[in-house]
């Protein structure tokens, strides 16, 4: 990417939709709207959001769309511009309404409504809505960060990935939304690209390849009363892996030869529509085929979340993709987040103060070699095919002296754990260096199986890696200065909705201590698998290099 163009991005020299913001106390504007015609039914179809937040503020969002599902991705708005009202309360009966305004929703923009609402108070939960006309939206809860430099005593944070909405319901969704976090981490495949049908449920629309197509793919999952309760709930910190573009992309080239010609276009298209979609900053607003999605959140002293982007400037795959032994993975040259966003990290990790660095990102972090027969026979998508880039990663932490790493990882449609290690030829005879945590789909690859042991048969050469279930869910995690402690929350079918959630295991890493300690185990019999150790390698791979 143009190195100018980036700083450009960096800095905030671009321009998103303004908001006049009124001060403690105030009301939104009573008048009715006088941009435009007040649609006669809800605009409101597609619900609210928070995201960003800061100490100061956060994120709202909102869209407005009467036909979620037009296919020229408008959403049935007229071509007219709307001023919206918005609210930030400290009450949920919004009694204590502290910041007020309007904001603009532009047809250039699908009608999207990003508003950076500033002036509240650090550390505590707000409300919000939106109205247009007579139009009130649904309300949503939002939090402001912990002050800088003030010591927080716990952060409840879940991290999702992989919702295809005709794989199943997102069931998932709404019982994350239960839990009420602080902040929820998206990992990336928010939605999928392709066309197809699937357990009562439908994209609309083929493959999306358009401006017109991702925004209406947007719109329909939106439309999803689960995923709305969760984007209801808590603030989100979002980034995408590949599907919210193509399958397995990387940087400027498609995945398939045939789409490489003008993929850059197909590129700006699904990247306008993330961010009309999502709630994001300014300093997002796409710039073409460019979109600045790096950046960190601070909780205080407590913890500090790196949010990578690991599609956008990546090396391409290694020997062609796929799973492969492949000298080219170890190529010093080569880089998965791209040279820049890797020394924006190792910058970051030399100056945190933070008791917890956490990284969110979307593809596997540690190592996973497939066949104990080969050299190393390992996902060339993955940071197994972008070694060096994964050495430079890991020693840098080691040599900043960061005290408790923890990488976050999607994309993999299956709960993983394990831990992480400077070399992975001796990880019997050294320490780890940090932790993975891996969650798995949220429908993505259909109804799931278990097993009694939370074993995956690479498990077996991998002794780095400590658990595995291939049942869908999240996971859910409290941290607190002492010790950071995860459950990997699971549903046992998507394919039919309202499916009940179970914690399927859980782990705890210790404040300065490296490595899990698995603090419980608990599978339900009745989903436990009769497939074989090679089936189960091949569901694996599959899903992964596939994008099933």
């Amino acid at each position: 990417m143009d190195t100018t163009r980036r700083t450009a991005l960096r800095t905030g020299l671009v321009v998103g939709s303004a908001a006049l913001v009124t001060g403690a106390g105030a009301r939104a504007d009573a008048r009715p709207t006088a941009a435009a015609v007040t649609p006669r039914t809800d605009p409101f179809t597609l619900g609210v959001a928070s995201g960003d937040p800061e100490p100061d503020g956060f994120v709202i969002w909102t869209r407005l769309a009467l036909e979620p599902l037009a296919a020229d991705g408008l959403g049935g708005m007229p071509a007219s511009t709307y001023q919206v009202n918005w609210q930030v309360a400290t009450d949920e009966r919004f009694e204590d309404v502290v910041r007020a305004g309007v904001t603009v929703a532009d047809p250039a923009w699908a009608h999207s409504v990003h508003v950076e609402v500033v002036g509240l108070a650090p550390g505590r939960e707000y409300w919000y809505r939106f109205r247009l006309g007579p139009h009130l939206s649904r309300s949503g809860r939002a939090l402001t960060t912990p002050a800088a430099g003030s010591s927080p005593s716990s952060l409840l944070m879940a991290f999702a990935s992989c919702s295809n909405l005709p794989a199943g319901w997102f069931t998932a969704y709404r019982h994350l939304a239960e839990e009420r976090p602080d902040v929820i981490l998206h990992l990336g495949d928010y939605q999928y690209e392709g066309g197809g049908t699937g357990t009562g449920r439908t994209h609309a629309g083929p493959e999306t390849k358009t401006l017109a197509g991702y925004r209406q793919r947007h719109a329909q999952y939106k439309t999803d009363l689960d995923l709305q309760e969760a984007h209801a709930a808590a603030p989100w910190l979002v980034v995408w892996d590949d599907h919210e573009v193509d399958n397995n992309y990387a940087d400027d080239i498609a995945d398939r030869a045939v789409e490489r010609p003008g993929f850059l276009d197909r590129r700006a298209a699904a990247y306008r529509a993330y961010y009309e979609n999502m709630p994001l900053r300014r300093r997002s607003v796409p710039a073409g085929p460019d979109l600045d999605l790096y950046r960190r959140s601070t909780w205080g002293d407590l913890a500090t979340l790196h949010m990578l982007d690991t599609r956008q400037y990546r090396s391409d795959q290694a020997c062609g993709d796929g799973y492969k032994d492949c000298a080219a993975a170890d190529d010093p040259a080569r880089s998965l987040p791209g040279l820049e966003q890797e020394q924006w990290l190792l910058d970051g990790f030399r100056d945190s103060r933070a008791r917890w660095d956490v990284l969110g990102q979307q593809v596997f972090f540690g190592r996973r070699d497939n066949d104990p027969t080969a050299a190393t026979t390992v996902s060339m998508d993955a940071w197994d095919g972008y070694r060096a880039s994964r050495r430079r990663i890991t020693q840098g932490w080691v040599d900043a002296g960061v005290r408790n790493p923890v990488v976050l990882t999607g994309d993999v449609h299956a709960h993983w754990a394990g831990d992480l290690y400077l070399d992975y030829d001796a990880v019997e005879s050294t320490k780890p260096v940090g932790s993975e945590l891996v969650t798995s789909s949220i429908t993505s690859g259909g109804n799931g199986y278990d097993e009694a042991d939370g074993t995956h048969p690479w498990a077996e050469w991998n002794p780095n890696l400590r658990f595995w279930t291939n049942l869908r869910g999240y996971v859910s995690t409290t941290i607190t200065p002492t010790e950071m402690t995860a459950r990997f929350r699971c549903v046992p079918f998507v394919t039919t909705p309202d499916a009940e959630a179970f914690t399927r295991a859980t782990f705890v890493i210790e404040d300065g201590v490296r490595g899990l300690q698995q603090e419980q185990s608990a599978p339900t019999p009745q989903l436990r698998s009769s497939r074989t150790d090679e089936q189960k390698i091949a569901d694996t791979i599959r899903a992964e290099t596939h994008g099933d």
